[in-house]
Order: C-alpha cells, then sequence, then structure tokens
C-alpha cells in the first residue's frame, strides 16, 4: 500500500474517541448481559509523517501499560486501518484513563473499542468499517462480545455468537433504574476470575439461573421491582467467592439487605442496581456497610446512553458520532 492510497483512505489524522466503561454479566447474564457506565476513557489520536508510535498515558494505568506498539489501543487501531487497506507509520497517542484497571469495569474492552472507534474516524469512509465488523474486531481481542456490545452502543445489551460471528442488540432500560459501584483498592485478573469456575454445573442451577437471565431483562425494561430477584446467580458468583476477597462479603451483605448486587464483570467491583424510589434506603444500607471504610470508592455513575463517540479535529468536517 503506497502513501498516496493510504492518504487516499484516510479523511482525518487528528481524532478524539470517548468510551464508557461496562459492567457484564449483572448477575445471572454471564458472558451475554453488559451495561455500559457514564465513567468514560478518553483517547486522542494523531497520524503523523514520522515514522514512530508514541503513547502518552493520563490517569489509570500511567506507568503500567506499554507506551509503544503493543499499547492495547494502538493494536486495535492498527488492525483496524489495515482491515480498511490503510497503514498510517506513525501514531501520537494521548490516553486520559477514568475507568479503573482490573476491577470489573471493562477497561480492557474500553481500549479496544477507542482504537477501533477512532480508526473508524480517521477513514475518509468510515462505511469500511461498518459496525458488525466494530463488534467483530472487538470480539477478536476481548474473547467474548458482552463488554464490547455496551461499550459501542450505550445502554444495556444482550450479545451472543452464532455461526455469523458475534452479535448484540440493544435491551430497554428502564429511566428510574440507578447503576452504583463500589469498587475496591484490590484488583482482579479476569484469568484468575474463570480460572475459579468449575467445569460443570448441576443442571438444577442452570436452569436456575437461566430463568433468572430471563427475567432481568423485564425487571430492566419495566418491572425494576423485580431486579433483586432478577439478579440472583448460580453459575458463576458463588465459585468466585474464593477470589474476590472482601468483595464476596459485601456482596452477601447487600443481598441480605435485599439489594441488587452482583459481581462486576469478573469483580472484584460490585454492581448495585436500584431505583430512584429506592434510593434512601440504598444509601442508608451502603453507608452501614462501606461508609468511610479504607479501601474502596462509591460511584454513582449513571448509565451511559451513548456508547462510543469519536470527534474528527482535522480532516473532512463530517464527524462520525457514534460506533453504530
Amino acid at each position: 500500500m503506497t502513501q498516496k492510497a493510504d492518504q487516499m483512505q484516510l479523511g482525518a489524522d487528528h481524532v478524539v474517541v470517548r468510551v464508557p466503561a461496562t459492567s457484564a454479566n449483572l448477575g445471572p447474564g454471564y458472558d451475554a448481559l453488559g451495561l455500559a457506565l457514564a465513567v468514560h476513557d478518553e483517547v486522542e489520536v494523531r497520524l503523523v509523517a514520522a515514522d514512530e508510535v508514541i503513547v502518552e498515558v493520563e490517569g489509570e494505568g500511567a506507568g503500567e501499560v506499554p507506551l509503544g506498539e503493543d499499547h492495547l489501543v494502538v493494536r486495535a487501531l492498527r488492525r483496524t486501518l489495515d482491515l480498511a487497506g490503510a497503514t498510517p507509520t506513525g501514531i501520537h497517542m494521548t490516553c486520559r484513563n477514568v475507568i479503573p484497571h482490573g476491577r470489573g469495569m471493562g477497561s480492557s474492552s474500553a481500549a479496544v473499542v477507542a482504537g477501533i472507534v477512532a480508526a473508524r474516524a480517521l477513514l475518509a469512509d468510515p462505511r469500511a468499517v461498518d459496525a458488525a465488523t466494530v463488534l467483530r474486531l472487538a470480539t477478536e481481542f476481548e474473547g467474548h462480545p458482552d463488554n464490547a456490545a455496551p461499550a459501542i452502543a450505550g445502554g444495556a445489551t444482550v450479545a451472543w455468537v452464532d455461526d455469523t460471528g458475534p452479535r448484540a442488540v440493544d435491551l430497554e432500560v428502564d429511566p428510574s433504574i440507578e447503576a452504583t459501584v463500589l469498587v475496591p483498592d484490590a484488583r482482579l485478573a479476569t484469568s484468575a476470575a474463570r480460572e475459579a469456575l468449575p467445569a460443570q454445573v448441576a443442571h438444577e442451577d442452570a436452569a436456575f439461573t437461566a430463568g433468572r437471565a430471563a427475567l432481568l431483562v423485564e425487571a430492566l425494561a419495566r418491572r425494576p421491582e423485580l431486579l433483586f430477584e432478577a439478579t440472583e446467580d448460580r453459575l458463576h458468583q458463588p465459585f468466585r467467592g474464593k477470589v474476590l476477597g472482601a468483595s464476596s462479603e459485601l456482596l452477601r451483605s447487600l443481598r441480605a439487605e435485599r439489594l441488587a448486587a452482583t459481581v462486576s464483570g469478573a469483580g472484584p467491583s460490585v454492581l448495585v442496581l436500584s431505583t430512584r424510589d429506592d434510593a434512601a434506603r440504598r444509601d442508608a444500607v451502603l453507608t452501614s456497610l462501606v461508609g468511610g471504610a479504607a479501601g474502596w470508592r462509591v460511584l454513582r455513575p449513571g448509565i451511559d446512553t451513548a456508547g462510543a463517540r469519536a470527534r474528527r479535529l482535522s480532516g473532512h468536517p463530517d464527524a462520525l458520532r457514534s460506533a453504530r
């Protein structure tokens, strides 16, 4: 691919992308359900003539993540541009990270989606990478689409994989539902959380969890008073107690108070879904359990409904507004 051909493929050389955090599983929806949270990472990408890759990281991950070609955003950006037939050599990138790393809030999915969406925004014709391809590429990196789908689309999603590849649909969320995330200082690798799961579960437990996952779709959309029952799970959370540490005990305590608490993704953060009408009781319980406790942050981010967004700062003025 010549430099002139690359330039024909590209419509911008400076873009900014904003991507939300996500909480996957939501209890019984293991590897399928996900929710976008209004905690955002922002990535600014400049294409430069020099044959160099420079990555600056501010906030979460600073001093920990790679600062060159191995950076996850760069890898996803390169993969997407290569697919579209554009291979710019030089990249200057600034990552302003707010999503906690290693806490079950989809930080790696956000990075992957940021790179893919940034690449789309750089292309002269973003349709060269359509919405289905965005999800497929993100799933290639992540292994499953439960975090990627809500990061791309916003709101709540249900994702699955069939013979055509990964797919996802939006789920309706009642506007009265509020999300609270309890974030511990401790981290947990997703691989460790998955290794804690048994190879087989009892048919009774699988059937129980399938029923609750179906109920959760209704609870999210129209019957939020059923959120507590709908977030019960016997498929993965009971087995992760030995690696979740204090989060496992907090989860039990919250559910003993009939709050719809679940492990956020692989953990160790804990997600609480409630309604505005129940906010006073929720806050009282949270204050009694974690108020002032060392090692915990309480986030009330709201639900992100926009998903990943990109803005062109140079090039063609038609900005790519979303990843869809």
